[in-house]
């Protein structure tokens, strides 16, 4: 997997602020909605990044409940765990673990939440069955991952457009994973609901929507693979960038809901 990205401190906070745009929180309120936590509960959010989610979900659960938040990257906890926690909230638990290794005991959770991870993963039956293991009878797992082949992106040179995103893909080990999704989680035993749609839509430009913010972080990964050099990802961002009211960016993330059998 050494095509993958790697979170040093510079690299963590980009994107840190790519999850702070509009489009991520409105990301986390759905998730937040679908995911029905209620006061007193225990969650696990598999791969926390920076820890907004956990801080939020800290919220709902109140000081009765429990979050814990496990990540590969010790930049990303460093981040998560320098966030201030509001009044009222759940202790947060962050440790380095990733989710085919959870570090709790079998049964410690009543949910688990899993967003932009398992398109990284190598053994998503492994995940799944770690999902499974520390969740409790009737626990719910929430999983949201991106198919990279649903992106609209206009681009005044489409065919460096269709490259650049085919050197971006090598950022993941599936960039396509939700379409076995469904499956892998019924093989692993839950019970599975009918996946959502979630679209991320920008029109026109602006340098703090989701896919403005992605530039950045899209030209740090590609340049020097495949042959691209600063200047042609210079001159692909600032192509983008001139687009001005033209600018158009689609992205489809697909939400799955899925029950451990009592």
């Amino acid at each position: 997997m050494s095509g993958m990205l790697e979170f040093d401190a510079e690299a963590a906070r980009e994107v840190e602020a790519v999850y702070l745009t509009a489009d991520v929180v409105q990301q986390r309120r759905e998730v937040s909605r679908l995911l029905g936590l209620a006061a007193g509960e225990a969650v696990l959010d598999v791969g926390s990044g920076p820890g907004l989610l956990a801080t939020e979900m800290a919220q709902e659960v109140g000081p009765t409940g429990r979050v814990c938040g496990i990540d590969v990257s010790d930049s990303m906890l460093a981040l998560a765990r320098a966030r201030a926690m509001p009044s009222g909230s759940a202790p947060v638990e962050y440790r380095l673990g990733g989710a085919d290794a959870v570090p709790y005991p079998d049964g410690s959770f009543d949910a688990v939440v899993c967003t932009q991870v398992l398109e990284y993963i190598v053994d998503i039956p492994a995940a799944l069955a770690e999902a499974a293991r520390v969740l409790r009878p009737g626990g719910r797992l929430l999983v949201l991952d991106t198919d990279w082949d649903s992106i609209v992106w206009h681009s005044g040179d489409p065919d460096r457009m269709r490259r650049i995103l085919l050197t971006w893909e090598q950022h993941l080990v599936d960039p396509f994973v939700p379409r076995t999704l469904g499956r892998e989680l019924r093989r692993a035993g839950f019970e599975v609901a009918p996946p959502r749609v979630l679209p991320l839509l920008n029109v026109g430009y602006e340098p703090t929507t989701f896919s403005g913010r992605e530039i950045s972080v899209i030209a740090r990964f590609v340049t020097g693979r495949d042959g691209w050099s600063d200047a042609d990802v210079d001159g692909w961002a600032e192509d983008l960038r001139a687009l001005g009211p033209d600018y158009f960016f689609s992205l489809n993330r697909y939400i799955f809901r899925a029950t451990k059998p009592r």
